[in-house]
């Protein structure tokens, strides 16, 4: 029996442990390279991944013995889904594990751009005292937009429960999510009533730069945007304009278009640099679901998705 799974992101010290109590026997090697990767994989039943190796028909056609994969975070944007579900390759992936994460952090942004809590300690710190200049807006009474109600665009709505604000909810492919702290309606309603847009949807080639210019002038009372899924559904230089057009107070981005913002081209450096400038522009390294607890709690979701698949072997 093959009870062998490669590791090749890093991960929390528990994934070993918790592997090990299933039955398996984990290769821990968050180290290693997709070259290095591709001349062992045959070896392995499973393999455990985070956002550096991406899943695709060259890897899958050299995992001859691979029962699944295992993406240690909510999104799946990196693992060829048609792909592996050919070959019967199981996919788990854990957003349970970083929803709370996520949710708070983006509740932080919001209020942050809100009541300008970045401008204000900056300025403090250098000795400036401006009250006036930093008199900031009250999340009551205002209405929040969520765009995408699974796993993350949920946990945000229920962190918003005691704001008493009115939370509209947008899924295209879910029904019956209206409840005593949200309404769901139309893309329509929705667009014409929200004023703060928080971006959840996962990146697909549905998804991919759908907040262009076009999308985003569809919102007439926007006042802040903030995006904590994937870069690539919203356009930067569409975002860029609507700044420029005064209309936006605020955004929030924990994500980019090219996060490997030392590597950009010249007109992503542009763009990025002048948002940058931008006081009422706040940026976070892909960080919102990534906390001490959730770190930890992924490898328990994995592990416990494994086992009820029946893939572990538990002792």
């Amino acid at each position: 029996m093959n009870n062998k799974i490669l590791i090749v992101d890093h991960m929390h010290e528990s994934i070993i442990e918790m592997l090990g109590d299933s039955g398996f026997r984990p290769d821990y090697r968050p180290e290693i390279t997709r070259a290095e990767i591709l001349n062992i994989i045959d070896q392995y039943a499973g393999i455990v991944v985070r956002s550096k190796t991406r899943i695709d028909k060259e890897l899958v056609s050299k995992a001859t013995n691979l029962q699944f994969v295992a993406r240690a975070g909510a999104g799946i944007d990196n693992v060829d889904y048609q792909e592996i579900s050919s070959r019967n390759i199981k996919l788990v992936n854990a957003p349970e594990g970083n929803r709370d994460a996520l949710g708070e952090h983006t509740v932080g942004m919001l209020l942050t751009l809100l009541h300008k809590i970045n401008i204000a300690n900056r300025e403090v710190k250098q000795g400036i005292w401006n009250r006036e200049g930093n008199r900031g807006w009250e999340l009551k009474g205002k209405t929040v937009g969520i765009y995408g109600f699974g796993y993350m665009g949920s946990a945000f709505a229920k962190k918003l429960r005691g704001f008493d604000c009115t939370v509209l909810v947008y899924d295209k492919y879910k029904t019956g999510l209206s409840n005593e702290f949200i309404q769901q309606v139309d893309l329509q309603t929705f667009q014409k009533q929200t004023e703060i847009l928080s971006l959840h949807v996962p990146l697909t080639s549905e998804t991919k730069y759908l907040f262009d210019e076009y999308y985003l002038s569809q919102f007439p009372k926007l006042r802040i945007l903030l995006n904590t899924a994937r870069g690539e559904i919203l356009s930067l230089k569409a975002l860029e304009k609507l700044l420029g057009s005064s209309k936006l107070i605020g955004v929030g981005l924990d994500v980019l278009e090219n996060e490997k913002i030392d590597q950009l081209n010249l007109e992503e450096q542009q763009i990025f640099d002048r948002l940058a400038k931008k006081e009422n522009v706040i940026m976070t390294p892909h960080v919102a679901g990534w906390t001490f607890e959730s770190y930890k709690r992924i490898n328990e979701i994995i592990v416990s998705k494994l086992q009820k698949e029946g893939l572990a072997h538990v002792r």
